[in-house]
């Protein structure tokens, strides 16, 4: 078997409007649940116009999921039912375990570069009604690693060696921010078990003989590497890794439990005010 993974699909998303008036791309999302497994979905924020987010996304509900926020530029104020509260910034991330149920709230705040994304991870049907939690990852928590031709933000998981002190308690993802100079190739070794897909922020890649353009998703088949090669100038990418569930999924808009009666109790429980535990 060819040990270096061959390009499965790539997918460039859709612009849309989300939370309060909020324009975003959604990369992945509902239609891509089998491929992209446990990875539920991705948005990705791009704009140096505030009046595209400022409206934010106020007081909602979360059962079931992690979601995980990444700022390379900007500042989102959050509060949540738990009584956490603060503001997400330049590189740092938020790492919101929902659990049996969480209300939250995210309100960026007007910047020159609103640049990042929001990563929903599904949690395994024995997990799904675990405790909620918060965890605040500051961007001195993300271990840095110095390549001869790039420079890794290991957000967590495990990269040559080096482990991050974020390895999510239910699903061992890895999120790796990649930043890669120009002219470069650049390998990774992964799980060959993994689902694996990068997004492309900025720059061009060339990967399995395709060109891949700025704000791409490319998910890969099995194997234990990948390779990537930058043009003349430099790129910046996410990798997202982690083990399939296989299981079932119901999704209603912030809600993903398995089946359907388990979806049909949440928002029972959110209009009968028992949604809290």
């Amino acid at each position: 078997m060819n040990q270096f993974r061959k390009i499965k699909k790539t997918i460039q998303g859709l612009a849309q409007k989300d939370g309060a008036g909020v324009n975003l791309q959604r990369v992945i999302g509902f239609r891509d649940t089998q491929d992209f497994d446990p990875f539920l979905m991705l948005d990705f924020f791009d704009s140096r116009n505030p009046e595209d987010y400022v409206k934010g996304f106020p007081w909602h509900p979360h059962r079931g999921i992690e979601t995980i926020t990444y700022l390379i530029s900007g500042n989102i104020e959050h509060q949540d039912s738990l009584g956490n509260g603060g503001i997400i910034s330049d590189s740092s991330c938020q790492w919101m375990t929902a659990g049996s149920g969480i209300l939250h709230q995210e309100m960026p705040l007007s910047s020159p570069y609103m640049l990042g994304i929001q990563l929903w991870l599904n949690l395994p049907a024995k997990d799904k009604m675990c405790p909620p939690a918060y965890h605040e990852i500051k961007s001195s928590d993300i271990m840095q690693i110095q390549e001869e031709n790039a420079q890794i933000r290991l957000i967590s998981g495990s990269y040559k060696g080096n482990s991050s002190n974020n390895q999510g308690e239910y699903i061992k993802a890895t999120i790796i921010d990649c930043s890669l100079d120009k002219n470069s190739n650049w390998e990774y070794i992964s799980n060959q078990e993994d689902n694996l897909f990068i997004f492309l922020i900025s720059g061009y890649l060339l990967i399995d003989n395709a060109s891949i353009h700025p704000k791409t998703a490319v998910l890969f088949d099995s194997g234990a590497k990948i390779h990537v090669q930058s043009d003349e100038h430099p790129a910046r990418f996410l990798i997202f890794s982690g083990k399939a569930l296989n299981e079932g999924i119901a999704w209603g808009g912030p809600i993903v439990m398995n089946t359907r009666e388990e979806l049909n109790l949440a928002f029972k429980e959110l209009e009968n005010g028992t949604f809290i535990k």
